[in-house]
């Protein structure tokens, strides 16, 4: 099968193989040694010299904890969003009890940073800005280095980042960039299968944990930062995928972040050339468009479930609707982690056999295809 969904995506060979060693004491040296070797490592990819923490969660629990353990309940937030999981980060500070400030822009578009700032100018009492870096619902990166000048830059307020989709595949600075707290998860761009989930941390953000006062339990940082001086996680954590996590992290850090970057900036190109080629529309302009998840335009006509479904029955390629109000007005192609060339040729060219099947005069094959 292939694969071509925003995640989970597939997984190597030899990472799967990985999970199957026999489990370990998390209490005992051996995963000690695991544990401090992959934080340091995940610290060279998040490019921070700051804390990160891995828990056994979903993206979704990462970002709830740079939430809880940043932010009290009364404080005033700017969600700065472009699509479903952006309205997701504000919907999780709202139900802690923030006070959330929206700033949405249409899906399909980046954030206008001029926006933030003037909304940033006209409320000097918005403690934290919540921003999402790449919007798989959309297909859309944002420009988070400029964002990151303005929110911190300008205005010094708390930048927290839902990174789930764009750490360890496209360029990101944490420190450089002024991210006080960055979510990420196991399922993307780290060819890793669901479980786990990272969170940077940085002082600024130990500052306002000392005096936020959300409720948290297990996703109190101050926990995960006192056993990790022993060498422990606080609770049973997600024992294979460790394992996985120090394989998968040999590897990205053997290839190089540049090589990386590249590969995914290469990979995100021919997809989007493909596409094209078939007569498509991308649903984003292309100057914002993810090099991590591809969104195209349903035809006029065309039956999203039909195309789809028949993508998959057919040619065993699966590719994903849109959500929520996108729901049978796109799909999206995803191509994080190791995604090869001739996945996205396949992908292409199991379209541009359906989609005549489908009502869609203009689709043909490609050369080669």
């Amino acid at each position: 099968m292939n694969l071509r969904i925003p995640g989970p995506i597939p997984v190597p060979k030899e990472i799967l193989e990985s999970m199957s060693r026999p489990m370990i004491n998390h209490r005992g040296p051996e995963f000690k040694e695991i544990l401090y070797r992959t934080t340091d490592r995940l610290k060279q990819v998040f490019e921070t010299k700051g804390d990160v923490y891995i828990l056994t969660a979903s993206g979704t629990g990462a970002m709830e904890a740079a939430v809880v353990n940043t932010l009290s309940r009364g404080d005033k937030v700017l969600n700065v969003t472009v699509g479903v999981f952006g309205e997701r980060f504000g919907e999780i500070a709202e139900v802690y009890g923030a006070q959330v400030e929206t700033l949405a822009f249409p899906y399909g578009t980046a954030v206008d940073t001029e926006e933030v700032r003037k909304v940033l100018s006209q409320q000097p009492d918005i403690k934290a800005v919540l921003v999402t870096h790449n919007e798989t619902s959309t297909g859309v990166t944002n420009d988070l280095e400029a964002i990151g000048k303005v929110v911190k830059g300008e205005f010094d307020k708390l930048l927290l980042v839902d990174g789930i989709s764009s750490v360890c595949s496209l360029p990101l600075s944490a420190d450089a960039w002024g991210c006080d707290a960055i979510a990420t998860a196991s399922q993307k761009g780290w060819m890793l299968p669901p479980g786990l989930a990272f969170l940077s941390f940085s002082e600024r953000a130990w500052q306002a944990h000392a005096e936020s006062d959300m409720p948290k339990f297990y996703f109190d940082m101050a926990q995960y930062k006192r056993y990790l001086e022993i060498g422990q996680p606080p609770y049973t954590p997600s024992i294979s995928t460790m394992f996985a996590l120090d394989n998968a992290l040999d590897k990205i850090l053997q290839e190089g972040m540049g090589s990386v970057f590249e590969r995914h900036a290469t990979i995100g190109r021919l997809t989007r050339d493909g596409v094209k080629g078939l007569g498509l529309s991308l649903f984003p302009d292309e100057l914002v468009a993810s090099d991590t998840v591809t969104a195209v335009k349903i035809p006029v006509g065309v039956d999203a479930g039909l195309l789809i479904g028949r993508v998959k029955e057919d040619h065993n390629v699966v590719i994903a609707g849109g959500q929520k109000s996108l729901s049978g007005k796109i799909f999206r192609i995803g191509h994080m982690g190791r995604t090869t060339d001739d996945e996205i040729e396949q992908t292409i060219a199991a379209l541009a056999k359906v989609l005549p099947k489908v009502g869609f005069k203009a689709a043909r094959v490609p050369a080669g295809g």
